[in-house]
């Protein structure tokens, strides 16, 4: 029992920990506490934004810059018009719809080129007139647009022109869908610059934004 006092005598001071692990203070406490674990920032879920429409109202469109609008969509109306004669002969009826704009079918049909003298009019008077605003010269470049597409088709015809048969009963067919949808384009753009809305046809739209 001596022997073992003498060789392991009790320590006369605390036990200090060593500095390899040290022991964690206060103020480190208090900052852990303090600042959030990073967990918590990937675990909460963002906010969604609402999305916000941009849209034109009757309010904010001056009545001027809507009656051009609508009166630009005249001009590839007028110059379809030739592909409703098969409906007409067929449903003679129908064209009492259109005989309000008769004056001025006939009006724009009594100038020599008219097509081509009122498709640059509206190319250099408007679209490129930077005094218009963008939705009067979106307007004016979707209806020109639109005018164009309407050339294809009779270009087609005459390159093949048949006149019997299967092929004359295609022509037939697209006529008459060409005028309805010539019809149903054109109720849709004029209704919509009525109200101070942008009218947006499908692909034509696209490449009129692009040129203003």
């Amino acid at each position: 029992m001596i022997s073992l006092v003498r060789f392991n005598p009790l320590p006369s001071k605390p036990y200090l920990p060593s500095l390899s692990h040290p022991t964690p203070s206060r103020n480190s406490s208090l900052l852990s506490l303090k600042t959030p674990p990073f967990s918590l920032s990937w675990r909460s879920k963002p906010r969604k934004n609402p999305k916000t429409t941009i849209s034109m109202s009757y309010g904010t469109v001056p009545a001027i810059e809507r009656l051009i609008s609508a009166t630009s969509y005249l001009l590839p109306f007028f110059n379809g018009l030739h592909y409703g004669r098969y409906i007409f002969m067929r449903f003679p009826k129908l064209e009492l719809v259109f005989e309000p704009l008769f004056p001025l079918i006939s009006a724009y049909r009594s100038v020599p080129y008219a097509s081509f003298v009122a498709f640059f009019a509206l190319y250099l008077a408007v679209v490129r007139n930077p005094n218009f605003s963008r939705y009067v010269r979106f307007n004016a470049m979707q209806a020109l647009f639109l005018d164009v597409l309407l050339v294809v088709p009779l270009l087609l015809e005459r390159i093949f022109s048949p006149s019997s048969g299967l092929g004359f009963r295609l022509v037939i067919l697209g006529h008459n869908f060409i005028f309805m949808l010539l019809v149903s384009c054109f109720a849709y753009c004029v209704g919509y610059c009525v109200i101070g809305r942008t009218p947006a046809l499908p692909f034509v739209a696209k490449a009129a934004g692009a040129q203003i």
